[in-house]
């Protein structure tokens, strides 16, 4: 078990995977289990019914891999574009012009993503592309800054890479639940996938390959 990796995942774990109701670690006693090797070791072996793929024994650097390679940062990044992609859809069905600035505005070059056919051509059927055109409309209509429309595709996008690395790298299924509180992922339970496996291992690798100060 790395010591390092060890240190950054419980570094960056939200407090709500340690314990549930009364079993909760109090915010002090986690402080303190950090400062220690004993109680990182315990508390590893707490989440480790919530991370099995994260905090299974490795040889050599692989304990832990996916939180080295994965910072906040990164994790961020990769889950906000593959949001924006899955909803290409409704974004290149938006011609109004208020709606179509506003997303240039917030998004950036995830917007130009979503419009890229080359990483995937956003064909869904008829009934998703609604939802998703209406779930994408009433974000925009309802506040006037961009908190709904993040929280939108970002819900989205960690289905999406969920969805994926449950089979492709546990571990970073497992380090992509730790990162937020658990009741984020257990909002969002029902949430089906719809993007290509292809187009999501597209932005992994990336964002994998990418510098964090990019």
């Amino acid at each position: 078990m790395s010591a390092t990796a060890l240190k950054t995942i419980l570094a960056e774990v939200d407090p709500s995977w340690i314990g549930v109701g009364e079993d909760a670690l109090a915010p002090e006693l986690l402080d303190h289990a950090r400062a220690s090797a004993l109680g990182r070791r315990m508390v590893a072996r707490w989440l480790a019914a919530d991370a099995p793929a994260l905090l299974a024994p490795q040889p050599g650097d692989g304990f832990g891999a996916a939180a080295r390679r994965w910072p906040r940062l990164r994790m961020n990044r990769l889950v906000r574009d593959l949001g924006a992609l899955a909803y290409a859809p409704a974004i290149r069905s938006e011609v109004r012009r208020e709606p179509v600035r506003r997303l240039k505005q917030a998004l950036d070059n995830s917007y130009l993503l979503a419009l890229d056919s080359l990483v995937w051509d956003g064909k869904v059927q008829a009934q998703l592309g609604a939802q998703l055109s209406a779930e994408l409309d009433a974000a925009l209509r309802a506040s006037e800054d961009d908190h709904l429309l993040f929280d939108l595709l970002d819900r989205r996008g960690r289905t999406e890479l969920r969805l994926w690395a449950e089979r492709r790298d546990p571990g970073l299924a497992d380090w992509s639940r730790l990162l937020l509180p658990r009741t984020t992922h257990e909002a969002a339970s029902n949430l089906r996938g719809h993007l290509p496996p292809e187009a999501v291992e597209r932005l992994y690798a990336h964002h994998g390959a990418r510098p964090l100060a990019a």
